[in-house]
């Protein structure tokens, strides 16, 4: 059997396709249907609230895949709560206010951007969701755009649709059974803009990530910052399924995310025609049977499978019954794999194998994460005496040649919880890949999150009344709209602006204080985007807030410097002064500090200077002098004299002093 690692990948020969679902943070006072504060972060809380969620039929009738998977977990959902960022809405005792117009106005605004078709009436839908993270068991969502498109290197991205929705908990931890969120982000307002399956490489999906990012941040109405975007990438290869890789943090991390999930897809389909091969084509052909061979470990070398050792665990983990752990006596389950040898270590994306997947759904679904969180006979750990406890093992299974074995352990409803998730995997392995959702990790690999949401999940919200979307109200919006980034890029770049300064003040809404200044003080377009984009990042990196500078500040600044070019030498100390003194003009702050006296004579203190102060080490270097004299002398001169005429005056008097 073949079952070499697949690490290099050709995307355009295994019909690589890619989309996104980028959720962008939105600029508002207060929530989404609610009037408590948004953007009110806490570490603390003032109680706490315990749940437990269970699926509902859809307006169908039906029932959501991934609700029925979540309701098996069992989980046991605590909420940490602080009065100041909460209320009775969140907790769903109270119905839902109507929905923050700003932040309506602002969705509106970025669907303009994207060239989507404004939806007549905004109506509100209820999204399930039974992972916790929205106590209400379902998030409020609302399309407002559709059919959406964006120039994307030599072609379109198309946008299927944008929609206005609620955000969710931030997860404080999730042990066993039992998940703890804090509810100071829930109900913010968010976008989320779905794309439709464009992308074809990793590098163009990082693209498509930065592009959207800059068009959402271009109107300066939306939140900057980590967490303030996370983006889902839906991965497919040919003859696979969407995967849906859930809140991937960073653009870049996508690169790695993609690549992964290509060379899992196409190790699964293989994997799949090798079941086939083998007479593995429906679910009645798998031949799985387990038993509790708990007494076989009594004494193992392996310490997390020995009762004793499963106790010290659930204490020093603080495992309560009930609330991270499962019901029953501590168990090990031996899993046997008919006729399934050599699949367990079947790669799957690279790096990892089958017994990952095994692991993944074991540890999600039947709430057993203690690590490692199954062993397999395939690569059995090499121990004292592991040679006869893993023929102790197969021998009690009645394992022949072409089986293989997996150990579970912990609570024994978990580890029957296990065996069945495990029978279940290999199911989906026969049909290719399964529709999931996966969460993402810095090395580009993932794991299993939950069952791919499918259309029942959705249904309509009978709280919210629906919102008609007048012209005169898009019609307000579309005047007051900035350009889209790139007529910005295009007209920054003719003036010769690098591409990465042009990204940053983009993405950090320094594009709009630059076109302002340029407008307002007919400063230079070039020289003012490298300020803003280049020369004060230093600033910013070492905590200086100059978003406290207004519009009208930099004005005065820009102003300033145009009547008195020589004052551009000295703009770090001016920031300095008007953010320490906002009540003074520039021209106050200036002239307060000395750099409108007179400067006649000024010559006369350089050379002063050179004639009294003196090197500690000179090594004869002209320019190490030079240098050295200009560090004493510009701190009394600058803003006063330009620095090129000091200079120009400096090596005058040092050639002759030779």
């Amino acid at each position: 059997m073949k079952n070499h690692v697949q690490q290099s990948i050709d995307y355009a020969e295994v019909g690589l396709i890619a989309g996104l679902e980028v959720h962008q943070q939105l600029l508002t006072d207060h929530k989404m249907f609610c009037r408590c504060p948004a953007g009110l972060y806490t570490t603390e809380h003032d109680g706490e609230l315990l749940r437990h969620m269970r699926p509902t039929l859809s307006e169908l009738g039906e029932y959501d895949g991934t609700a029925l998977m979540e309701f098996k977990t069992k989980k046991n959902i605590i909420y940490l709560l602080h009065k100041s960022n909460v209320c009775t809405y969140e907790m769903d005792d109270t119905p839902p206010f109507l929905m923050n117009q700003k932040a309506l106005d602002v969705a509106v605004e970025q669907c303009l951007m994207l060239g989507c078709d404004i939806v007549d009436e905004v109506h509100v839908a209820r999204k399930q969701y039974l992972d916790g993270s929205i106590p209400t068991g379902f998030q409020r969502t609302a399309i407002v755009g559709v059919n959406g498109r964006l120039p994307f290197r030599d072609r379109e991205l198309s946008i299927t649709q944008v929609s206005v929705e609620e955000d969710s908990c931030r997860e404080v931890s999730d042990k066993g059974h039992l998940i703890v969120w804090r509810t100071d982000r829930l109900g913010m307002p968010l976008i989320e803009t779905v794309t439709g399956p464009d992308l074809r490489t990793p590098d163009e999906v990082v693209e498509a990530i930065l592009l959207i990012g800059r068009v959402c941040r271009s109107t300066g109405h939306v939140r900057v910052g980590l967490g303030a975007s996370r983006q889902d990438v839906n991965v497919s290869v040919r003859g696979g399924r969407r995967v849906e890789i859930k809140g991937v943090p960073q653009a870049w991390w996508a690169r790695g995310l993609v690549h992964g999930e290509a060379i899992r897809q196409v190790n699964l389909l293989r994997l799949r025609e090798e079941l086939h091969q083998r007479g593995f084509k429906r679910p009645e052909d798998l031949v799985i049977s387990h038993s509790d061979v708990t007494d076989l470990f009594a004494a193992s070398a392996l310490p997390f499978l020995s009762p004793g050792n499963w106790e010290r665990f659930v204490r020093q983990e603080h495992r309560r019954p009930g609330f991270e752990l499962g019901q029953g006596p501590f168990c090990v389950r031996a899993v046997k794999l008919t006729g399934l040898a050599g699949t367990l270590s079947w790669p799957t994306q690279p790096e990892y194998t089958f017994a990952h997947e095994l692991a993944g759904r074991v540890r999600v679904i039947a709430g057993l994460d203690q690590q490692p969180i199954l062993l397999h006979t395939e690569k059995w750990p090499d121990y004292a005496d592991s040679h006869r406890e893993l023929r102790k093992i197969k021998q009690r299974l009645r394992c022949g040649p072409r089986d293989v074995a997996v150990i579970i352990w912990g609570p024994m409803q978990d580890t029957l919880a296990a065996a069945d998730e495990i029978r279940l995997r290999f199911q989906d392995a026969m049909d290719g890949v399964p529709l999931e959702t996966r969460q993402p990790f810095l090395d580009g690999s993932t794991d299993f999150e939950r069952i791919l949401p499918g259309p029942d999940r959705m249904y309509p919200d009978t709280d919210s009344p629906p919102i008609r979307m007048t012209r005169e109200r898009v019609n307000r919006l579309q005047t007051t709209l900035p350009p889209p980034p790139w007529v910005r890029e295009e007209r920054y770049s003719a003036v010769g602006i690098p591409q990465s300064t042009i990204h940053f003040l983009i993405r950090r809404n320094g594009a709009a204080l630059v076109d302002y200044v340029v407008e307002e003080c007919k400063a230079g377009l070039r020289d003012t985007c490298f300020f803003f984009g280049e020369r004060l990042k230093g600033l910013r990196r070492s905590g200086i807030q100059l978003d406290a500078i207004s519009k009208a500040r930099w004005c005065e600044f820009f102003h300033a410097i145009a009547d008195r070019p020589v004052l551009q030498e000295a703009w770090r100390e001016i920031l300095s002064w008007m953010l320490d003194a906002p009540d003074r003009t520039v021209n106050q702050l200036v002239e307060e500090n000395g750099l409108l006296e007179d400067t006649s004579g000024w010559d006369c203190l350089v050379t002063e200077i050179v004639e009294s102060c003196h090197p500690n080490r000179d090594d004869g270097s002209p320019e190490r002098r030079f240098r050295f004299y200009m560090g004493r002398v510009m701190p009394k001169l600058r803003g006063r004299v330009p620095a090129r005429e000091v200079g120009a005056v400096l090596r005058l008097k040092l050639e002759r002093s030779k």
